[in-house]
């Protein structure tokens, strides 16, 4: 039989736990972790992508405590989605639905991805007379001139820290929980009983400070957590350290002492910042994404919400196209996984698979979403990169086929890389000292020296006049006008350097980072990873004078079970919505078959990218825009 008053006593403690626990709610969240169990010592940027040695793991049984090897590395990035404009070949300017960066500026103002390395992505930005964030950033200027400055999250902040009120201090008043280390004896053991149930974790450092808590006072690292306490608390209100100072009177019931975390980054985020620079920063194509095999890659999408359309509640996500998820929660269509709102963060998370050229869009109302801009280009580059100058691309290729994760040989229908025909014999290639390949082809293959994003894309500027002022729009109606590549048409497609646009807000944003002009040395081969992302066309491209080398089709090699190349050339490709090729465009007209170095080059000059729909060659005007670059060939 349990006393009424016992009852009453229990729920009025438990009330008063419960009501004390540490609460910690932010809306915009970022993450980009520092290791993982796969990359538990992952690179930093200035070490970069480590060399392909062997698989990750080893066996089938599940993940063993420790990698075998370390492959790949950590990547992050931050997206926003809400609105913004573009302005087309004929001066027009388009409201849009789109994707806007939020990390990597820099790097994005000058055309490359913004994906960072966590230490790249995990630096707050630090404001000065000369470069501080403004609304446009990176399109706009500050004092004296000179560009804007920052690769790493928007808004990125120090934690609010935990303080949490200390019920009792006492030295040596049960046995360690930990191992001591050298010199230390059971009265360096300090409990620290808090009030409410402790935050803290193993290795995190803790600052105690208090008026009666004199000798206890400073940062100590948390030894163990989970203690058994002489006192009426459970065993998660307390946690043990080390203090070099012994003999020290217990604190018991203390009305000042605190203990707090040390404040530092774990994906806070000050949500001002983000507004400022997130609202109207929308981008056409949206933020590019490079990864490379093995990678861990968090990618957080921020909801800044649409400033032109403020009755609207837009829920925006982010899926990866012809991608293979290891998880439907991360794929991005809503019935299988999360949408977000307004005022909201999620951060999706990839294993980097197979090397090849996908694309990404938002997955609410696709047709209407992807016409009105939320699209971009994502392209994961393979191992065979990481392979060491000289050594033979076969055999590495050999060494891959060990990963259960990534195995492909003939058995298997779906394989993306199969060996090449003729074995080690028939294929001598190493690993060029410069240069790229586009897949793990074993034979070189695939090599190039540059490389440039292409998107193929379509507007019906009335439907998204119609898509600023009121819904809903007319979906039966729909007929694109404005024909673009990476968001621009000619001749804005072969203008170096972001596009600005004028917005809403009254301030220049750059809405067109990427420009399509492909430049090409002497000598070179140039690889254009194409995508088609339009809602309602088809689209033609066309080569005058340089030959289209076409080695990859929807981020597959071409290449058949057998081990023979299908790869072919042409003058032209057409793809429709949801399609891509890896193309290759030599500036040199015949090599040396044994060497590869160029024996005739294609003469200096200007050639033309364009495409044959020659109503495609405007943007329903006469003589402006439409879907056409250069190629330079200096």
């Amino acid at each position: 039989m349990v006393r009424r008053e016992s009852v009453i006593f229990l729920f009025a403690l438990v009330l008063i736990f419960a009501t004390a626990l540490p609460v910690s709610a932010q809306s915009f969240r970022v993450q980009c972790p520092t290791s993982t169990i796969t990359h538990p010592n992952a690179p930093t940027s200035g070490q970069g992508e480590p060399a392909y040695t062997g698989p990750t793991y080893t066996g089938t049984s599940g993940y063993p405590s420790a990698p075998a090897h370390v492959n790949g590395a950590i990547k992050c990035q931050q997206i926003s989605g809400g609105d913004g404009y573009a302005t087309m070949g004929d001066g027009t300017q388009t409201y849009m639905f789109s994707f806007g960066p939020l990390s990597g500026l820099t790097k994005i103002s000058n055309g490359q991805a913004g994906t960072d390395f966590p230490d790249e992505f995990n630096t707050p930005f630090v404001p000065t007379t000369s470069n501080y964030l403004q609304p446009g950033d990176p399109a706009t200027t500050v004092d004296g001139g000179s560009a804007f400055s920052y690769d790493g999250a928007i808004g990125l902040a120090n934690n609010i820290p935990y303080i949490s009120t200390i019920y009792d201090i006492s030295e040596g008043l049960i046995t360690p929980q930990f191992p001591l280390p050298a010199g230390s004896t059971a009265a360096n053991v300090v409990t620290v009983v808090l009030n409410a149930q402790s935050p803290f974790l193993v290795g995190d450092q803790v600052v105690i400070s208090g008026q009666d808590t004199i000798g206890y006072n400073g940062t100590f690292t948390v030894k163990a957590i989970n203690i058994p306490n002489s006192v009426v608390f459970p065993a998660n209100f307390a946690f043990q350290l080390l203090n070099p100072t012994i003999g020290l009177a217990e604190v018991t019931e203390s009305t000042s002492a605190t203990a707090a975390s040390v404040p530092g980054i774990d994906g806070h985020v000050d949500p001002r910042q983000i507004m400022d620079v997130g609202v109207m920063n929308g981008n056409i194509p949206a933020p590019l994404f490079a990864i490379d095999e093995d990678d861990e890659f968090f990618l957080t999408l921020t909801n800044v919400g649409m400033i032109m359309r403020p009755d609207l509640f837009e829920q925006h996500t982010v899926h990866f196209h012809g991608y293979p998820n290891a998880s439907s929660f991360y794929d991005g269509v809503p019935d299988a996984s999360v949408a977000i709102n307004i005022g909201g963060s999620f951060t999706y998370y990839y294993l980097a698979p197979d090397a090849g050229t996908y694309f990404w869009h938002c997955h609410i109302t696709p047709p209407e979403h992807l016409q009105m801009g939320m699209v971009g280009q994502l392209y994961v580059r393979p191992r065979q990169n990481r392979v060491p100058a000289g050594n033979s691309l076969y055999a590495a290729l050999v060494t891959q086929q060990s990963d259960l994760r990534t195995k492909c040989d003939s058995s298997d229908i779906l394989c993306s890389n199969p060996l090449p025909a003729g074995g080690t014999t028939a294929n001598p290639t190493t690993r060029a000292a410069t240069g790229n390949y586009v897949y793990n082809d074993g034979d070189g293959s695939t090599f190039y020296d540059v490389e440039y994003p292409l998107q193929m894309h379509g507007f019906d500027p009335n439907f998204h006049f119609v898509g600023m002022t009121f819904n809903p729009e007319g979906f039966t109606d729909m007929k694109d006008k404005y024909f673009l590549l990476n968001g621009r048409s000619y001749p804005d497609t072969v203008t170096l350097g972001p596009l600005e646009t004028a917005s809403a807000d009254g301030v220049m944003h750059y809405s067109q980072p990427l420009p399509a002009r492909i430049d090409i040395t002497y000598g070179q081969r140039a690889l254009v990873r194409i995508s088609e992302l339009n809602v309602s066309e088809y689209h033609t491209l066309a080569s005058l004078g340089i030959p289209m080398h076409v080695v990859g089709y929807n981020a597959k090699l071409l290449r058949d079970e057998a081990g023979y190349n299908t790869d072919y050339y042409t003058n032209s490709i057409t793809l429709g919505g949801g399609e891509s090729l890896d193309v290759i465009l030599d500036s040199c007209s015949v090599r040396d078959t044994t060497t590869g170095a160029c024996t005739t080059n294609i003469p200096r000059g200007t050639y033309f990218l364009y495409t044959t729909n020659l109503d495609h060659l405007s943007n329903d005007a006469e003589n402006f825009g439409g879907q056409m670059t250069e190629i330079h060939i200096n």
